[in-house]
Protein backbone atom coordinates (compact mmCIF):
# COMPACT_ATOMS: atom_id res chain seq x y z
CA UNK A 1 0.00 0.00 0.00
CA UNK A 2 2.76 2.47 0.79
CA UNK A 3 3.99 1.65 -2.71
CA UNK A 4 0.95 2.80 -4.45
CA UNK A 5 1.17 6.14 -2.10
CA UNK A 6 4.63 6.92 -3.68
CA UNK A 7 3.51 8.60 -7.13
CA UNK A 8 0.73 9.85 -6.06
CA UNK A 9 2.76 11.93 -3.06
CA UNK A 10 5.38 13.03 -5.97
CA UNK A 11 2.41 14.18 -8.14
CA UNK A 12 0.99 16.44 -5.11
CA UNK A 13 4.82 17.62 -4.11
CA UNK A 14 4.76 18.24 -8.04
CA UNK A 15 2.00 20.47 -8.05
CA UNK A 16 2.82 22.55 -5.17
CA UNK A 17 6.56 23.36 -6.22
CA UNK A 18 4.76 24.08 -9.69
CA UNK A 19 2.16 26.83 -7.72
CA UNK A 20 5.95 28.17 -5.81
CA UNK A 21 7.14 28.87 -8.95
CA UNK A 22 4.14 30.60 -10.48
CA UNK A 23 3.22 32.45 -6.81
CA UNK A 24 6.17 32.75 -4.97
CA UNK A 25 4.04 33.68 -1.63
CA UNK A 26 2.32 30.26 -1.87
CA UNK A 27 3.49 28.71 1.05
CA UNK A 28 2.91 31.64 3.26
CA UNK A 29 0.35 31.41 6.41
CA UNK A 30 -0.62 34.75 8.31
CA UNK A 31 -3.09 34.39 11.08
CA UNK A 32 -5.42 37.12 11.66
CA UNK A 33 -8.16 37.83 13.73
CA UNK A 34 -8.31 34.20 15.47
CA UNK A 35 -7.83 32.44 11.78
CA UNK A 36 -5.55 31.16 10.08
CA UNK A 37 -5.14 32.10 5.92
CA UNK A 38 -3.25 31.34 2.88
CA UNK A 39 -2.89 29.22 -0.39
CA UNK A 40 -2.58 25.62 1.71
CA UNK A 41 -5.58 26.52 4.01
CA UNK A 42 -7.45 27.35 0.99
CA UNK A 43 -6.86 24.02 -0.86
CA UNK A 44 -7.84 22.20 2.39
CA UNK A 45 -11.10 23.90 2.41
CA UNK A 46 -12.12 23.95 -1.11
CA UNK A 47 -11.67 19.90 -1.13
CA UNK A 48 -13.16 19.51 1.77
CA UNK A 49 -16.57 18.49 0.23
CA UNK A 50 -14.54 16.55 -2.14
CA UNK A 51 -12.56 14.42 0.61
CA UNK A 52 -15.88 13.67 2.50
CA UNK A 53 -17.75 12.66 -1.03
CA UNK A 54 -14.37 10.30 -1.66
CA UNK A 55 -14.37 9.03 2.06
CA UNK A 56 -18.21 7.07 1.30
CA UNK A 57 -16.97 6.70 -2.14
CA UNK A 58 -13.89 4.62 -0.75
CA UNK A 59 -15.97 2.14 1.24
CA UNK A 60 -18.79 2.07 -1.31
CA UNK A 61 -15.86 0.80 -4.06
CA UNK A 62 -14.75 -1.75 -1.50
CA UNK A 63 -17.58 -3.23 -1.13
CA UNK A 64 -17.59 -3.98 -5.26
CA UNK A 65 -19.66 -1.07 -5.71
CA UNK A 66 -20.12 2.58 -7.28
CA UNK A 67 -22.40 5.29 -6.40
CA UNK A 68 -22.64 8.32 -9.10
CA UNK A 69 -25.63 9.51 -7.29
CA UNK A 70 -23.27 11.19 -4.70
CA UNK A 71 -23.69 14.74 -6.44
CA UNK A 72 -27.17 14.71 -6.89
CA UNK A 73 -27.16 13.86 -3.36
CA UNK A 74 -25.57 16.95 -2.49
CA UNK A 75 -27.72 19.51 -4.53
CA UNK A 76 -30.68 18.03 -2.69
CA UNK A 77 -29.12 18.46 0.72
CA UNK A 78 -28.48 22.42 -0.34
CA UNK A 79 -31.90 22.53 -1.75
CA UNK A 80 -33.86 21.21 1.09
CA UNK A 81 -31.58 23.24 3.17
CA UNK A 82 -31.82 26.52 2.03
CA UNK A 83 -35.15 26.07 1.10
CA UNK A 84 -36.30 25.26 4.50
CA UNK A 85 -34.21 28.12 5.62
CA UNK A 86 -36.06 30.46 3.68
CA UNK A 87 -39.36 29.82 4.42
CA UNK A 88 -38.70 29.04 8.10
CA UNK A 89 -35.65 30.60 9.34
CA UNK A 90 -34.54 27.51 10.87
CA UNK A 91 -31.11 26.44 9.98
CA UNK A 92 -31.06 23.31 12.44
CA UNK A 93 -33.54 21.61 11.35
CA UNK A 94 -33.03 22.28 8.01
CA UNK A 95 -29.79 20.49 7.91
CA UNK A 96 -31.65 17.80 10.01
CA UNK A 97 -33.97 17.57 7.26
CA UNK A 98 -31.76 17.36 4.73
CA UNK A 99 -29.82 14.20 6.61
CA UNK A 100 -32.86 12.61 7.32
CA UNK A 101 -33.66 12.58 3.25
CA UNK A 102 -30.11 11.53 2.36
CA UNK A 103 -30.14 8.74 4.98
CA UNK A 104 -33.35 7.56 3.00
CA UNK A 105 -31.80 7.97 -0.77
CA UNK A 106 -29.20 5.81 0.49
CA UNK A 107 -31.08 3.28 1.61
CA UNK A 108 -32.84 3.27 -1.48
CA UNK A 109 -29.89 2.92 -3.27
CA UNK A 110 -28.66 0.33 -0.68
CA UNK A 111 -31.77 -1.43 -1.66
CA UNK A 112 -31.84 -1.39 -5.18
CA UNK A 113 -28.14 -2.89 -5.10
CA UNK A 114 -28.32 -5.36 -2.35
CA UNK A 115 -32.04 -6.25 -2.67
CA UNK A 116 -32.83 -6.21 -5.72
CA UNK A 117 -29.43 -7.19 -7.69
CA UNK A 118 -29.27 -3.88 -10.04
CA UNK A 119 -25.58 -3.32 -10.74
CA UNK A 120 -24.62 -0.56 -8.73
CA UNK A 121 -23.88 1.50 -12.19
CA UNK A 122 -27.60 1.76 -13.34
CA UNK A 123 -28.65 1.80 -9.32
CA UNK A 124 -27.25 4.99 -8.59
CA UNK A 125 -27.40 6.36 -12.45
CA UNK A 126 -31.06 6.67 -11.91
CA UNK A 127 -30.87 8.92 -8.78
CA UNK A 128 -27.83 10.92 -10.51
CA UNK A 129 -30.59 11.27 -13.04
CA UNK A 130 -33.61 11.98 -11.21
CA UNK A 131 -32.21 13.54 -8.17
CA UNK A 132 -30.96 16.91 -9.99
CA UNK A 133 -35.04 16.89 -10.79
CA UNK A 134 -35.59 16.33 -7.52
CA UNK A 135 -33.66 19.36 -6.48
CA UNK A 136 -34.51 21.51 -8.98
CA UNK A 137 -38.06 21.33 -8.38
CA UNK A 138 -37.76 21.28 -4.53
CA UNK A 139 -36.03 25.21 -5.67
CA UNK A 140 -38.50 25.70 -8.43
CA UNK A 141 -35.76 25.99 -10.39
CA UNK A 142 -34.32 28.60 -9.12
CA UNK A 143 -31.05 29.64 -6.89
CA UNK A 144 -32.81 30.06 -3.26
CA UNK A 145 -30.45 32.46 -0.98
CA UNK A 146 -30.44 32.61 2.50
CA UNK A 147 -28.70 34.74 5.32
CA UNK A 148 -28.47 32.65 8.25
CA UNK A 149 -25.11 32.69 10.88
CA UNK A 150 -25.50 29.01 12.17
CA UNK A 151 -25.61 27.59 8.07
CA UNK A 152 -22.80 30.26 7.22
CA UNK A 153 -20.63 28.39 9.81
CA UNK A 154 -21.05 24.76 8.09
CA UNK A 155 -19.29 26.07 4.58
CA UNK A 156 -17.36 29.36 5.77
CA UNK A 157 -16.93 29.33 9.43
CA UNK A 158 -13.43 29.54 11.20
CA UNK A 159 -12.58 27.49 14.80
CA UNK A 160 -8.96 28.57 14.21
CA UNK A 161 -8.87 26.36 10.93
CA UNK A 162 -12.15 26.76 8.17
CA UNK A 163 -14.97 24.41 9.83
CA UNK A 164 -15.30 22.69 6.59
CA UNK A 165 -11.66 21.02 7.45
CA UNK A 166 -12.33 19.85 10.61
CA UNK A 167 -15.74 18.28 9.95
CA UNK A 168 -13.99 16.71 6.71
CA UNK A 169 -10.65 15.54 9.03
CA UNK A 170 -12.74 14.23 11.82
CA UNK A 171 -15.35 12.17 9.36
CA UNK A 172 -11.77 10.62 8.40
CA UNK A 173 -10.45 10.16 11.64
CA UNK A 174 -13.58 8.58 12.95
CA UNK A 175 -13.68 6.33 9.65
CA UNK A 176 -10.41 5.23 10.54
CA UNK A 177 -11.33 4.58 13.90
CA UNK A 178 -14.26 2.17 13.02
CA UNK A 179 -12.92 0.43 9.79
CA UNK A 180 -9.32 0.25 11.65
CA UNK A 181 -9.95 -0.97 15.26
CA UNK A 182 -12.48 -2.87 14.71
CA UNK A 183 -14.06 -5.87 12.54
CA UNK A 184 -16.12 -3.87 10.06
CA UNK A 185 -12.97 -2.84 7.64
CA UNK A 186 -12.30 -7.21 7.21
CA UNK A 187 -15.88 -7.49 6.84
CA UNK A 188 -16.29 -4.72 3.99
CA UNK A 189 -13.08 -6.06 2.40
CA UNK A 190 -14.76 -9.39 2.83
CA UNK A 191 -17.79 -8.44 0.75
CA UNK A 192 -15.58 -6.88 -1.65
CA UNK A 193 -13.31 -9.37 -2.58
CA UNK A 194 -16.12 -12.21 -2.86
CA UNK A 195 -20.12 -11.88 -1.83
CA UNK A 196 -20.97 -15.44 -1.66
CA UNK A 197 -18.25 -16.45 0.04
CA UNK A 198 -18.86 -13.89 2.68
CA UNK A 199 -22.22 -14.93 3.13
CA UNK A 200 -21.84 -18.41 3.34
CA UNK A 201 -19.11 -17.29 6.33
CA UNK A 202 -21.94 -15.86 8.01
CA UNK A 203 -21.11 -12.14 7.24
CA UNK A 204 -24.44 -9.93 6.54
CA UNK A 205 -23.40 -8.88 3.08
CA UNK A 206 -26.73 -7.03 2.37
CA UNK A 207 -26.65 -5.45 5.34
CA UNK A 208 -23.10 -4.45 4.80
CA UNK A 209 -23.57 -2.95 1.34
CA UNK A 210 -26.52 -0.92 2.81
CA UNK A 211 -24.68 0.54 5.20
CA UNK A 212 -21.92 1.83 3.41
CA UNK A 213 -24.62 3.56 0.60
CA UNK A 214 -26.33 5.49 3.45
CA UNK A 215 -23.04 6.15 4.79
CA UNK A 216 -21.97 7.69 1.61
CA UNK A 217 -25.34 9.47 1.10
CA UNK A 218 -24.35 11.19 4.48
CA UNK A 219 -21.16 12.12 3.68
CA UNK A 220 -22.50 13.80 0.16
CA UNK A 221 -25.22 15.22 2.59
CA UNK A 222 -22.74 17.29 4.85
CA UNK A 223 -20.29 17.74 1.47
CA UNK A 224 -23.80 19.48 -0.28
CA UNK A 225 -24.45 21.87 3.45
CA UNK A 226 -20.81 22.84 2.74
CA UNK A 227 -20.73 23.59 -0.86
CA UNK A 228 -24.14 25.76 -0.43
CA UNK A 229 -23.31 27.57 2.90
CA UNK A 230 -20.01 28.44 1.33
CA UNK A 231 -22.03 30.76 -1.21
CA UNK A 232 -25.11 31.18 1.34
CA UNK A 233 -27.29 29.96 -1.93
CA UNK A 234 -28.50 26.61 -3.31
CA UNK A 235 -27.86 25.85 -6.91
CA UNK A 236 -29.95 22.74 -7.60
CA UNK A 237 -28.47 22.87 -11.11
CA UNK A 238 -24.33 23.50 -10.48
CA UNK A 239 -24.10 22.06 -6.88
CA UNK A 240 -22.13 19.13 -6.80
CA UNK A 241 -21.92 19.14 -10.44
CA UNK A 242 -19.13 16.31 -11.30
CA UNK A 243 -18.23 16.02 -8.19
CA UNK A 244 -18.69 12.65 -8.02
CA UNK A 245 -15.85 12.26 -10.90
CA UNK A 246 -13.65 13.75 -8.87
CA UNK A 247 -14.27 11.74 -6.00
CA UNK A 248 -13.88 8.70 -8.03
CA UNK A 249 -10.94 9.88 -9.06
CA UNK A 250 -9.46 10.68 -5.52
CA UNK A 251 -10.12 7.24 -4.63
CA UNK A 252 -8.23 5.75 -7.32
CA UNK A 253 -5.34 7.77 -7.50
CA UNK A 254 -4.93 6.45 -3.67
CA UNK A 255 -5.24 2.94 -4.73
CA UNK A 256 -8.55 1.00 -3.48
CA UNK A 257 -9.18 -1.47 -6.23
CA UNK A 258 -12.13 -0.89 -8.20
CA UNK A 259 -12.63 -4.28 -8.16
CA UNK A 260 -13.34 -4.28 -4.26
CA UNK A 261 -11.69 -5.73 -1.09
CA UNK A 262 -8.37 -3.67 -0.84
CA UNK A 263 -8.95 0.42 -0.20
CA UNK A 264 -7.03 2.48 1.51
CA UNK A 265 -8.54 5.97 3.73
CA UNK A 266 -4.93 7.32 3.73
CA UNK A 267 -4.86 6.66 0.14
CA UNK A 268 -8.00 8.93 -0.61
CA UNK A 269 -6.78 11.54 1.33
CA UNK A 270 -3.97 12.36 -0.54
CA UNK A 271 -5.99 11.52 -4.08
CA UNK A 272 -8.67 14.51 -2.47
CA UNK A 273 -5.21 16.97 -2.16
CA UNK A 274 -4.19 15.17 -5.96
CA UNK A 275 -7.54 16.57 -7.11
CA UNK A 276 -8.01 19.99 -5.34
CA UNK A 277 -4.04 20.99 -5.83
CA UNK A 278 -4.37 20.07 -9.13
CA UNK A 279 -7.22 22.12 -9.67
CA UNK A 280 -5.61 24.98 -8.21
CA UNK A 281 -2.91 24.31 -10.43
CA UNK A 282 -4.90 24.80 -13.28
CA UNK A 283 -6.19 28.37 -12.49
CA UNK A 284 -2.63 29.34 -11.09
CA UNK A 285 -0.82 28.50 -14.42
CA UNK A 286 -3.12 29.83 -16.97
CA UNK A 287 -5.24 26.95 -18.31
CA UNK A 288 -8.08 27.86 -20.37
CA UNK A 289 -11.18 27.34 -18.85
CA UNK A 290 -12.43 25.17 -22.06
CA UNK A 291 -9.55 22.89 -21.60
CA UNK A 292 -9.23 22.71 -17.75
CA UNK A 293 -10.76 19.24 -17.97
CA UNK A 294 -8.69 17.72 -20.18
CA UNK A 295 -5.63 18.69 -18.51
CA UNK A 296 -6.73 17.40 -15.13
CA UNK A 297 -7.70 13.97 -17.17
CA UNK A 298 -4.23 14.20 -18.76
CA UNK A 299 -2.33 14.58 -15.02
CA UNK A 300 -4.96 11.97 -13.59
CA UNK A 301 -4.34 9.20 -16.27
CA UNK A 302 -0.32 9.93 -15.84
CA UNK A 303 -0.65 9.02 -12.27
CA UNK A 304 -3.14 6.01 -13.04
CA UNK A 305 -0.18 4.61 -15.45
CA UNK A 306 2.49 5.20 -12.97
CA UNK A 307 0.78 3.23 -10.02
CA UNK A 308 0.18 0.49 -12.29
CA UNK A 309 1.90 -2.79 -11.86
CA UNK A 310 5.10 -3.00 -14.16
CA UNK A 311 5.26 -5.26 -17.21
CA UNK A 312 7.11 -8.28 -16.31
CA UNK A 313 9.35 -9.04 -19.44
CA UNK A 314 10.60 -13.02 -18.84
CA UNK A 315 13.69 -13.62 -20.64
CA UNK A 316 14.02 -17.37 -21.61
CA UNK A 317 16.88 -19.24 -20.17
CA UNK A 318 19.02 -21.17 -22.71
CA UNK A 319 19.00 -24.63 -21.84
CA UNK A 320 22.57 -26.32 -21.06
CA UNK A 321 24.20 -28.60 -24.06
CA UNK A 322 22.66 -32.54 -23.88
CA UNK A 323 19.56 -31.21 -22.02
CA UNK A 324 16.30 -33.31 -22.40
Amino acid sequence: MRKSLLWPLIALAALLLLNLVFTPSFFALRFQDGHLYGSLVDILRNGAPTLLIALGMTLVIATRGIDLSVGAVAAIAGAVTCTHIASTGDAVGGMALALGLCAVLGLWNGFLVSVIGIQPIIATLVLMTAGRGMAMLMTEGQIVTVNNDVFRQVGAGFLVLPVAILISLAALAGVALMTRRTALGMLIEAVGVNPEASRLAGVRSRTIIWTVYVFSALCSCVAGLMIASNVNAADANNAGLWIEMDAILAVVIGGTSLAGGRYSLTGTLVGALVIQTLTTTVYTIGVPPETTLVFKAAVVIVVCLLQAPKLVIRVPVPQKAGAA
